[in-house]
């Protein structure tokens, strides 16, 4: 295969790639259409879920894309590779195993170049209890101005105060305090919204609809943005230490729990992997979020700040709104055929290790 093929430069070109792969594939399509939001072209945003199930499966595989909608370029890409993989379709035939695609978890993120959804929200901050949530992270009220100050590029005032406050508090709070999760201030950074959102909810009865009737799952959910160029870390968030031995039996000993030291990750309130847990109670679940690794982590941090900037400041000026969303784009894609084939080669060896694993439990049981 040629691998940077399978990659786009837009939302519509990705969703296009993805269906026409899919549909080649003889699967099952099901798409939700965006209740009130277009793309920036008019074209209509939509979930696209896809599975394949061969008969008597017991197991089934989900990978998803753009909960972070930028993020969407990476794990679309994977997404439509994977559905053009013969082999990796023997081995789920053989296994007895279900494949399901979900494309574009927050289509308005992918297609306008914003991480967040049409109401600025987070979505895997956005899967939680919200009257318990609100009170979670209080200390990001007062980091918010050193965060988004009232001009971009921020001046040296601006850059001073952020430097006194990694200088008071350290690295890892400015990253905790900024990315864990915060409920109050609506146009900020890691905003996990109020309630459910169109994404949550439809991302909750896929999970309903198509995994709850099988034995066991494997969810990998596809991010970029934090670690080492190209590399993916294996991030592991569930508390269930029988699961997490399952995921270093099939994917390493370098699993990563999200919750302890090392991780390039916050320990996040509200993240969606947390719905298969409410929705599949009876299913055995492995899950695992894949983390590639884009820019220096300044700078992809640089590149957030000015788009959350620029959302609170619509007036600014075409040139600079255009080059803030291109900064954006390239600080979540790499748009290198280096880059594709590293983060596709990985996502490759994780699906069918998940698979190997899923088809050794299915013989056992």
């Amino acid at each position: 295969m040629v691998v940077e093929s399978f990659f786009s430069q837009t939302y519509a070109e990705a969703r296009d790639r993805f269906i026409e792969a899919a549909e080649k594939r003889a699967m099952n399509v099901q798409r939700a259409d965006h209740p009130d939001k277009l793309g920036p072209n008019g074209e209509t945003l939509s979930i696209d879920v896809a599975l394949y199930s061969p008969e008597h499966a017991k197991s089934v595989l989900m990978v998803t894309s753009g909960t972070h909608g930028v993020e969407g370029f990476c794990g679309s890409g994977c997404q439509t590779a994977l559905l053009n993989d013969g082999m990796l379709f023997d081995e789920l035939l053989d296994g007895k195993i279900a494949l399901l695609l979900v494309h574009a978890v927050n289509p308005y993120g992918f297609a306008h170049l914003r991480r967040v959804n049409e109401d600025n929200v987070d979505l895997n901050r956005n899967a939680t209890d919200f009257r318990v949530a609100a009170a979670a992270n209080p200390l990001y009220k007062a980091l918010d101005p050193l965060l988004l100050p009232a001009t971009w590029p921020p001046g040296e005032t601006d850059d001073a105060a952020l430097l006194q406050y990694i200088h008071t508090h350290g690295e890892r709070a400015l990253r905790d305090v900024t990315s864990k999760g915060q409920y109050e201030v609506t146009d900020g950074m890691f905003y996990g919204g109020n309630t459910s959102c169109w994404s949550t909810q439809q991302l909750r009865a896929s999970l309903a609809t198509h995994v709850s009737r099988y034995e066991r799952m494997v969810w990998i959910d596809i991010h970029t943005g934090l670690g080492p160029y190209g590399h993916g870390e294996k991030i592991f968030m569930s508390r269930d230490a029988a699961e997490l031995q399952r995921a270093r039996d099939w994917w390493g000993s370098d699993v990563k729990p999200i919750f302890e030291p090392g991780s390039v990750s916050t320990d996040a309130q509200g993240p969606l992997l947390n719905l298969v847990y409410e929705e599949c109670p009876s299913v055995e679940k492995t899950t695992l979020g894949l983390e590639f690794g884009t820019l220096e982590r300044f700078s992809v941090l640089s590149a957030l700040r000015a788009e959350h900037w620029l959302h609170r400041h619509p007036e600014a000026p075409a040139e600079q709104a255009a080059q803030i969303r291109r900064d954006l784009k390239d600080a979540f894609y790499c748009d290198a055929a280096a880059w594709k084939g590293m983060v596709y080669a990985q996502t490759r060896v994780a699906a069918l290790q998940a698979i190997i694993g899923l088809a050794r439990t299915n013989a056992r049981s």
